[in-house]
């Protein structure tokens, strides 16, 4: 059972983990790889909506989603964005990419090498993952503008729809042991985390969801 204040303290994280930027048009959009669709349904939606004339899809495949999508991430995305009216040829694939920094790194180089002038970034992530692309993709991207989106879905929807929510609340400690974390680290620009939102994350590490916690050994960013 999961108590009133665990899910108080996880809405607290729900909150601040979106950055709340107001859309507008960019050079391309990149949709993070993840076990979530709604991050290509995002993408195509804001592509018919012409809010970037090219969409980048980016992820190979991790533990939680080897077996769901067995052909990479942006593989599946970028099917998903074809079924949903996207023509193929405003989407590219990077299938190689297993974390957020190689998701941008790894990016970056493959609208390079397509010869894609970029002065900004539509940067389309799960909710809960917006405020730690963004970190990271100014640390390394510091030049472009970035804009961050994610499917407009509100915290018990959202919950509802994954159907989990010690997952969710697993998820969203992870996301902020990160941005407290990794700025340290070279990894991501710092933030400043008010006092009620680490307060909310200390209390739900107490009541036990930690399992997406990096542990100081594993090294590599996820």
């Amino acid at each position: 059972m999961i108590s009133e204040q665990s899910w108080a303290d996880a809405r607290v994280l729900w909150d601040y983990h979106q950055m709340h930027h107001e859309l507008r048009p960019c050079s391309v959009a990149i949709g993070l790889g993840s076990h979530d669709l709604g991050v290509a349904d995002t993408a195509a939606d804001l592509y018919k909506r012409g809010m970037a004339p090219l969409i980048v899809f980016t992820g190979a495949t991790s533990a939680t989603t080897r077996e769901r999508m067995p052909r990479g991430e942006a593989v599946h995305y970028r099917e998903r964005a074809l079924e949903l009216g996207v023509p193929s040829s405003a989407v590219l694939v990077e299938p190689k990419a297993r974390n957020t920094g190689e998701n941008i790194r790894f990016s970056r180089s493959l609208l390079e090498e397509t010869g894609v002038h970029v002065a900004s970034v539509l940067l389309i992530s799960k909710p809960y993952e917006e405020r730690r692309a963004y970190a990271t993709a100014r640390n390394l991207w510091p030049e472009v503008e970035i804009v961050s989106a994610s499917m407009p879905i509100t915290y018990g929807t959202y919950i509802d729809s994954i159907g989990n929510a010690h997952l969710v609340f697993d998820m969203l400690v992870g996301a902020l042991q990160r941005l407290l974390d990794y700025p340290q680290q070279g990894f991501m620009i710092s933030q400043s985390v008010p006092v009620d939102v680490v307060e909310a994350y200390e209390r739900l590490c107490s009541a036990g969801f930690t399992s997406r916690l990096v542990k100081p050994d594993m090294g590599t960013p996820g």
